[in-house]
């Protein structure tokens, strides 16, 4: 087992695994640790704790040191000063005439890079841009193009439920969403009504398809035909929340809304299989 703590860099971001070292650290203090990309300033979001080491990368860096107020100051003129970034990219992408739009710009704790996050629908040759950002301000740059989804992580918004998007908010992670977690939730297939911000399928889509999954395998299909005490019917309808289902009885021209236990009751459907 190894001592670990959880540090994120954005809000919502991944989180990382560091080495507390002789720290003892609590959920909120900020911390400074050596990452791939130089030295950086993070929040602690997970306080010690111990874990097996097949759950994280070896070797884990050591914090360097919990964050100061000076620290913290650094932050805030490093944020300050990302914003004139921003513009002189800006600009710069506009007299190259480059067909990327630019994102979001970011300084490194300690100054040593800029990166340049932006959108772009192929390959772009921004290699003079490159060369124009780093004599102007003197440090290493880089320019990292991201999805769609990415974007929208960044940059924010309110969702079609009205809610501050998801992935900006908590989801530290996308994960795969299809086409087939709308269906099997009966929902409408328009784009418009299961589709985000960022113009692909929604993260939300996600979050409930387990149960909608379970509920599949103690529900019929709909067509099927079953054996009732009213006769021999078809399943019509199907509600997967309430487990619900619609049989239309031809016999008697009408159609009688069942429980999986009513019809597993009457032998209609088998009894689901334990996991």
């Amino acid at each position: 087992m190894l001592e670990v703590i959880g540090v994120r860099f954005k809000k919502a971001g991944k989180i990382y695994y560091f080495d507390p070292g002789e720290n003892v650290l609590s959920t909120g203090d900020y911390v400074i640790v050596e990452t791939v990309r130089g030295v950086e300033f993070g929040k602690v979001v997970l306080a010690n704790k111990k874990v097996d080491e097949e759950d994280v990368v070896l070797p884990l860096k050591k914090v360097i040191r919990v964050a100061d107020e000076k620290d913290k100051l650094t932050v805030s003129e490093n944020n300050e000063k990302t914003q004139e970034a921003y513009d002189v990219c800006s600009s710069k992408i506009v007299e190259h005439n480059l067909d990327m739009n630019l994102v979001e710009a970011e300084y490194t704790f300690d100054c040593n890079k800029i990166i340049f996050y932006f959108t772009a629908d192929g390959r772009v040759d921004f290699r003079q841009l490159v060369k124009d950002l780093a004599a102007i301000f003197k440090t290493r740059i880089e320019l990292r193009q991201i999805g769609v989804r990415d974007e929208a992580k960044m940059l924010g918004g309110i969702g079609p439920c009205g809610r501050m998007l998801c992935c900006s908010t908590f989801l530290g992670d996308f994960e795969p969403v299809s086409i087939k977690m709308a269906k099997d939730q009966n929902l409408s297939l328009n784009p418009a009504k299961i589709s985000g911000l960022c113009g692909r399928l929604m993260c939300c889509l996600k979050y409930e398809n387990d149960m909608y999954e379970d509920a599949k395998q103690e529900l019929p299909d709909i067509g099927e035909r079953l054996k009732t005490s009213y006769g021999t019917g078809k399943v019509v309808g199907l509600n997967m929340l309430e487990r619900l289902v619609q049989v239309e009885l031809k016999d008697l021209e009408r159609t009688i809304e069942y429980t999986v236990d009513e019809l597993i009751e009457e032998g209609a459907i088998a009894v689901p299989a334990t996991k």
